[in-house]
């Protein structure tokens, strides 16, 4: 039997010149206008023009492997300069730092954000987390998913294929802007295991009995992982331009009434049984990843009751960001980003080495983030694309990529046509270490981990703490926090 393949990820393209894009196209046709027009009065005024646009297009022209243009890197150089001399690279909290009575609120991004505790129509308590800059809301379940190992390929084609009708099915969410996907690899502790082993343990049981579980109990943790998935869905408090923002309320009486469809429908697609995460074990799950050295004392708090530990208290005590790393408490971690999808072909087991274990990675966070289009907006993207790919190959002499990717655009426009959901993707990567020093292992390890999974990771270079934030799966959705103008984006 032929393994099933998956593919056909596109980036979207505007119509233009070259590299220049839609916008860079119409700078040039408006310069070299305005350049005849100056060549009438004077050859001199029309040469400088010329100079002048070349030296205006020049960055827009030339892009790095990552797909990168120079203005791209330009402008993330003048703001990470802008910020460093402000002194936004430095975070202090706690009562000798510089937060609202002395609390460890979360730095960055998500430095407003706020979590509230609600009920699903289940009554199944869940933790809300509000994000004021952005509007939106955030729930997250934490799933029991059990891999891959020793599962039939038949299942594993109809996971994926759930998985697929469930991603389709965020495009009819009502106010729905994103979902995220976070698989986490950390070292085990073990206390969980005891704890399990001590409660059932009888005092009246054989001597040889008790001394072998406390034998597993103290070795078998050794060399063992932990790997969390959380599965967050977003939404938006105003979902339409315009709208009255609802309060947080509002938000989690109707986001409480969709957690049970979606948990149900995730328990189909391999994540096994998803449950919503309260307000508690938010505030552990972000704070563990500000500060590993914490998850024991967690756990062990939990085994008498719970931590009591609250959002006010789940950011570091200090943090700080440089140009291609980030310090947070007692660890150090970098953050990459996808910059180019699989091409052609791959199996389902394409990323199984990325997520899994790496001895080299104390923590290692991978990240899919998901912005479904909505059924109306998808189908006129998929025709502005594939007029966008024809219009590239119109040439005397198109290249092979070209020529690929008008047919992979017809491919998309069909399966929208027949029902299929378009969806935006990108990937974090996040490896944390207990040291400054373990840092170029981690990279090296990263840099080992990528080819096999047929992505190309960029560092984000200028950017890692929002970037490490980001990769949390607490709703912060990265395109609705630029500053950079729409027009810029759309030149590079």
């Amino acid at each position: 039997m032929t393994e099933r393949t998956y593919g056909n990820w596109r980036r979207p393209t505007s119509p233009g010149i070259g590299q220049l894009g839609l916008a860079g196209t119409i700078l040039l046709l408006g310069g070299l206008v305005v350049a005849v027009l100056a060549m009438m009065f004077s050859l001199v005024a029309g040469l400088i023009v010329l100079l002048l646009l070349g030296l205006t297009l020049a960055p827009l022209l030339f892009k790095d492997r990552h797909g990168r243009t120079l203005l791209q890197r330009l402008i993330a150089r003048m703001a990470w300069r802008r910020g460093r001399s402000a002194g936004q690279h430095i975070y202090r909290s706690g009562p000798l730092g510089t937060t609202a009575h002395g609390t460890f609120r979360l730095p960055g991004l998500a430095a407003a954000s706020t979590v509230y505790s609600a009920e699903d129509s289940y009554g199944r308590p869940f933790g809300l987390i509000e994000v004021p800059s952005t509007g939106h809301y955030t729930a997250v379940f934490e799933c029991g998913a059990d891999g891959a190992a020793l599962v039939d390929t038949d299942q594993v084609d109809t996971w994926v294929a759930y998985w697929g009708s469930w991603l389709a099915s965020l495009a009819h969410e009502p106010a729905l802007v994103a979902a995220s996907v976070s698989v986490e690899t950390a070292p085990d502790p073990g206390t969980r295991l005891a704890r399990e082993v001590e409660g059932q343990l009888k005092a009246s049981a054989p001597t040889l009995a008790q001394e072998v579980l406390r034998e597993v109990v103290n070795t078998y943790p050794a060399g063992s992982a932990l790997v969390n998935a959380r599965v967050s869905v977003t939404y938006s408090a105003a979902p339409r331009p315009g709208a009255k923002r609802r309060d947080h309320a509002e938000m989690a009486r109707e986001i409480g009434t969709r957690l049970p469809g979606l948990s149900s429908h995730l328990g189909m697609t391999g994540a096994g049984e998803a449950r919503p995460m309260t307000a508690q074990q938010l505030a552990e799950m972000v704070r563990v990843a500000y500060d590993p050295t914490v998850q024991v004392l967690i756990e062990q708090s939990q085994a008498t009751g719970g931590s009591g530990l609250t959002w006010a208290d789940a950011g570091p005590v200090a943090a700080q960001e440089s140009w291609g790393h980030y310090v947070h408490d007692s660890a150090a971690s970098i953050t990459w980003g996808m910059s180019e999808a699989p091409r052609g072909e791959v199996l389902s087991s394409v990323l199984t080495g990325l997520l899994a274990p790496h001895r080299d990675i104390a923590r290692k966070r991978v990240t899919l983030h998901y912005r479904p289009h909505d059924p109306a907006t998808a189908a006129q993207l998929v025709e502005r694309d594939r007029r966008d790919a024809r219009f590239r190959v119109g040439g005397a002499k198109p290249n092979a990529r070209d020529t690929v990717a008008v047919a992979a655009a017809e491919q998309s426009a069909r399966e929208e046509a027949k029902g299929a959901g378009l969806t935006r993707f990108a990937m974090l990567v996040t490896a944390t270490v207990n040291s400054l020093e373990e840092l170029p292992t981690a990279a090296a390890a990263v840099d080992v981990l990528a080819p096999p999974a047929r992505v190309q990771l960029r560092r984000m270079y200028g950017s890692q703490a929002a970037a490490f934030a980001a990769a949390l799966p607490i709703g912060i959705v990265l395109p609705d926090h630029l500053r950079v103008p729409q027009a810029i984006r759309d030149a590079s």
